[in-house]
């Protein structure tokens, strides 16, 4: 059901400290929550509510918990905690009087996340919106933008061999035990202590005992997977073993220098190994996230357009084509000029002329050889996105929730920059204030 206000007693107001007297109402964070427009989110949002069953949380209330989230860094349980003792994050959450318990459970954000899905989107369009309104952003800033793409990691280790094949032993085990399958041997002690010697041998340049600990760690996983697939065949429960068992055949059968397809992860197959080129980092281990943002520096600064995550590690620049569309349907603009690196040479973007290849000499003169020296400036919001956001590890669960956090990473970024555009027009108006009356003349004392 539709979500119900906030519902109080006049018994139970009469003692309970209000929100703005106790709060400054000329901080940014009461300023940014006067700006977005809350009715319109929730009117956006009110199909994926249901007739029947019980209210449903005020959806302020949840999209609030995800900005701040994003906008300060912090994780799921963070934000919950700071909550209850930070009368911001209640005002902008909607509460008008002051919470001393959290009212919902953490993993509340969870399930609002895989409920709104694509509709994230509009959390990015509503930073946009807030921007333009107050400055930070203007109309022609939208036209000419930078593309780039970077690495989303994945919250998993270096995937080595031995670490592989023992969370593939753990795996099958945790499995068995949830459905209640009795397996004929776990080789759970074996399988931790045979991965632990791989890693001291392969660390002391022992490869003949450390490809022995190898040897042994297959062939555990290979008797643990045929026990399975016996005392599961022709039952009810088989088809919840068939991924889990998949992954691990495959972890099992493949080697480490292998061509083609690998699986890094067996909690998280999404994972993709991607190059990207640095001498720090040669492979990431993730997805591949698309970042639009202005070319030109708008008054609040740098902001971030469109964000997407792009599973299957496609090449760059058959990725651009999607990329400005989808741009340009969030924005309302049409992109007049594009620029980008050379990692997109060979692109299908629907006006190629008006893309524009870092290094290239052909046509590139005046303002548009300005504009093309500026696509780096992109690196630094990427960076940003990484070291004050999410972006730099995501750890929601599959490819749902790596979409999920490339775009609130940059609704976060958007939302962090408007704040501190806030604080500058604030300021710009104590500045103005204070020198005005500093030019009034001083009275003369009565004698």
């Amino acid at each position: 059901m539709r979500p119900k206000k906030h519902e109080t007693t006049m018994s139970g107001d009469l003692f309970r400290a209000r929100l703005d007297q106790i709060i400054n109402m000329k901080h940014e964070l009461v300023q940014l929550a006067g700006r977005i427009d809350w009715a319109w989110l929730d009117g956006e949002i009110a199909p994926l509510y249901s007739d029947k069953g019980r209210p449903g949380i005020e959806s302020r209330f949840v999209i609030g918990l995800l900005l701040l989230k994003h906008i300060y860094g912090l994780s799921d349980e963070g934000v919950c905690e700071r909550w209850v003792h930070d009368p911001y994050f209640q005002h902008f959450t909607g509460y008008e009087f002051f919470q001393h318990e959290f009212p919902h459970e953490r993993s509340d954000l969870s399930h609002w996340r895989k409920r709104l899905g694509d509709k994230l989107d509009l959390l990015l369009a509503e930073s946009l919106r807030v921007a333009h309104q107050s400055g930070a952003l203007r109309t022609k800033d939208l036209a000419r933008v930078t593309v780039d793409t970077t690495v989303q990691p994945k919250n998993i280790t270096f995937p080595t061999d031995a670490k592989l094949l023992h969370a593939a032993i753990k795996g099958l085990n945790r499995l068995a035990r949830r459905h209640g399958v009795r397996l004929r041997q776990s080789y759970i002690r074996v399988a931790q202590r045979a991965a632990m010697m791989a890693g001291r041998y392969a660390h002391a340049k022992q490869f003949n005992r450390h490809r022995r600990q190898l040897r042994l760690l297959r062939i555990r996983l290979g008797r643990l997977i045929r026990d399975i697939r016996r005392k599961t065949a022709g039952h009810p429960i088989e088809a919840a073993f068939d991924g889990a068992l998949a992954r691990a055949v495959q972890i099992r059968s493949q080697q480490q220098r292998q061509r083609g397809w690998k699986l890094y992860s067996f909690h998280a197959p999404e994972v993709e190994c991607i190059g990207k080129g640095k001498a720090r980092t040669p492979w990431e281990f993730g997805v591949k996230v698309s970042i639009v943002a202005t070319n030109a520096r708008a008054p609040g600064g740098q902001f971030v357009l469109h964000a997407a995550a792009l599973p299957g590690n496609p090449y760059d620049g058959h990725t651009l084509r999607t990329v400005i569309e989808d741009t340009e349907r969030l924005t309302g603009r049409e992109i007049e000029r594009a620029y980008v690196d050379k990692g997109y040479r060979g692109h299908d973007a629907p006006n190629p002329r008006r893309v524009f290849i870092s290094g290239q000499r052909r046509a590139v003169f005046g303002a548009i050889k300005r504009e093309l020296r500026r696509r780096s400036a992109i690196e630094p919001v990427i960076g940003h996105m990484k070291a004050e956001g999410h972006l730099d590890r995501c750890y929601l669960k599959g490819q749902a929730g790596d979409a999920a956090n490339a775009a609130l990473s940059a609704v976060g970024y958007n939302f962090r920059r408007i704040l501190a555009w806030l604080r500058i027009l604030l300021r710009l108006i104590l500045a103005h204030l204070i020198a005005s009356f500093a030019t009034n003349p001083v009275l003369n004392p009565a004698s």
